[in-house]
């Protein structure tokens, strides 16, 4: 997960299971620095979760969910 994708260019990420925290999930794609820094991004109302604004750190990701921080657009797998 080194490579930030493109603005508008949704990029998967894959994780072992679902569900997965909002929370986790952005740190795990990189998305943030620590777990600090992305309950600040959710708290702060930088996150998108499939269009809509989410401001609840613990919300339950399915595969299929398109996060979206700066621009950037991660969507959830299960591999």
């Amino acid at each position: 997960m080194t490579s930030k994708p493109s603005a508008g260019e949704p990029r998967d990420v894959v994780v072992r299971e679902v569900p997965i925290e909002l929370c986790q999930f952005i740190k795990f794609a990189g998305l943030a620095e620590s777990g600090g820094a992305a309950k600040q991004l959710v708290t702060e109302g930088g996150v998108t979760v499939n269009g809509a604004i989410e401001t609840r750190k613990r919300k339950q990701l399915a595969s299929g969910d398109r996060v979206t921080v700066s621009g950037a657009t991660i969507v959830v797998r299960v591999g």
